[in-house]
């Protein structure tokens, strides 16, 4: 075998190697993503026309998160907002379309206290997708309730169930998505208010 065709195996072997090396690299990006991101990442992926804009709309999310000044409520505030949430849902049995125009409010000062920038709801969704991924879907829904209940689109029920939605995100920011009593699962499960007929 002359010096020439071994160069040229070493190169092919070379190449072959960088390859597979790209390709692993990917794919542990891809993953570390897809983790991070949650439903977020195919949500994203939908709204995009290929899966490498996708994945870096979410690493620019990821390094704008980065420059924020993210920090966990004191424990006073914690336990204001958690009564406010409780006197909130209270109110939901009289006035269900006000108590879900509060809830928004709350769960937007919530957010504001620790740190993420509230004036753009777009921009809102982006920033809290790096850390609450998993739950985002719940604040999208209730904020699409709380639309239609501003024309009279909404009923009871929708109004109720954007309760539950908010309620989700509201409890991760006062908890800091962190230190859960219980899993996830579980948690978002439980829904944020009894049957009318229940707390009368």
């Amino acid at each position: 075998m002359s010096i020439v065709t071994i160069l040229w195996a070493a190169v092919a072997v070379a190449v072959i190697l960088a390859l597979a090396i790209g390709y692993v690299l990917l794919r542990q990006r891809r993953q570390g993503l897809h983790r991070r991101f949650g439903p977020e990442y195919e949500h994203t992926l939908n709204e995009q026309d290929s899966r490498g804009e996708a994945e870096q709309e979410l690493r620019a999310r990821e390094k704008r998160f980065a420059t924020l000044d993210i920090t966990p409520l004191t424990p006073a505030s914690r336990q204001t907002y958690a009564g406010q949430w409780t006197t909130l849902q209270e109110r939901f049995v009289d006035a269900p379309g006000p108590a879900v125009t509060e809830a928004d409010e709350l769960v937007t000062a919530v957010m504001a206290e620790r740190g993420y920038p509230t004036e753009d709801f777009r921009q809102q969704l982006a920033d809290l997708s790096v850390v609450h991924g998993r739950t985002l879907h719940h604040y999208r829904q209730a904020h699409e309730v709380r639309r239609c209940a501003t024309s009279g689109e909404a009923s009871t029920e929708d109004l109720r169930q954007a309760m539950v939605h908010y309620r989700v995100l509201f409890e991760e920011l006062l908890d800091d998505g962190g230190h859960h009593p219980q899993p996830a699962e579980a948690r978002h499960e439980q829904p944020a208010l009894a049957d009318d007929s229940q707390q009368r």
